[in-house]
């Protein structure tokens, strides 16, 4: 039985009736990244850079390679329960160690880019994934809840990012409803559009960084800057998140896709 889906799978793809769309932004030097607050002298970021081997040239004269750099926490990126506080007493916790059955998961995209229009700070609620259900059904356990907000759209850094004086201004989440998603509906993890998981703001929130201390507390995941969910169905999707296989690593940089029906 198993042999035969899989096959069945795999013709599905081969011939098409199963589309593929990437969700990954492109790592090169312009990639944002996230920055966080000046005033409290933490530690940031790498942005990616490279460095040539070789192409071609009297350094390999057959081979093309680059050596580079960048955080773990890079572009699109996965964020294992180990990269927060109140995840790191997890049992397989980091990027080597998680069970792959989180890299393999259906998904499911609330759609609220109406609300994020005329509200850069806007935090999806626990009504508005209620609402979700009434229409779509329940969020299924085992899942990723993917937050489309159309941000991935920006067209510069500077409008993606959003910084201002007091810090960057993009869309998150109301703790309640990272309570409701983690404990309640025991998803895998959620994807967001924006730089990081959480709000430009929520280091003024209660507790800071919700969406990181919450979901990584209940032992889940995070995606972040994905693109193109608006590609995809609200239910009826499967993701593929596998991040690279790090010691101890707090996340990866993650080529993201998600298995999509056609037709």
């Amino acid at each position: 039985m198993g042999t035969d889906a899989l096959m069945s799978f795999a013709t599905a793809l081969t011939e098409g009736s199963i589309g593929i769309v990437d969700l990954t932004v492109t790592l090169d030097p312009n990639t944002p990244v996230l920055q966080l607050p000046e005033e409290f002298g933490w530690g940031q970021a790498w942005a990616f850079s490279s460095e040539l081997i070789s192409r071609y040239d009297e350094k390999g004269p057959a081979w093309y390679w680059n050596n580079f750099k960048c955080s773990e926490h890079t572009g699109t990126h996965f964020d294992a329960p180990i990269h927060w506080i109140s995840g790191k007493d997890h049992e397989n916790h980091a990027t080597d160690t998680l069970p792959t059955e989180r890299f393999v998961a259906p998904a499911v995209v609330v759609d609220a880019s109406e609300e994020v229009k005329g509200n850069p700070d806007y935090l999806l609620t626990l009504d508005f994934l209620k609402a979700w259900e009434e229409e779509h059904g329940r969020i299924p356990a085992g899942s990723w809840v993917l937050y489309r907000t159309d941000w991935s759209k920006k067209a510069t850094n500077e409008e993606y990012l959003n910084m201002r004086a007091d810090g960057g201004h993009t869309p998150g989440w109301e703790p309640e409803a990272v309570t409701f998603l983690a404990e309640e509906r025991n998803i895998i993890g959620v994807g967001t559009e924006t730089v990081g998981t959480d709000a430009g703001q929520a280091s003024g929130q209660e507790p800071m960084f919700p969406c990181h201390n919450l979901m990584h507390g209940a032992n889940k995941c995070g995606l972040a800057s994905l693109c193109n969910l608006d590609l995809l169905p609200p239910t009826g999707s499967v993701l593929i998140a596998a991040p690279l296989k790090i010691r101890e690593g707090s996340g990866s940089p993650v080529r993201v896709l998600a298995l999509v029906p056609q037709g």
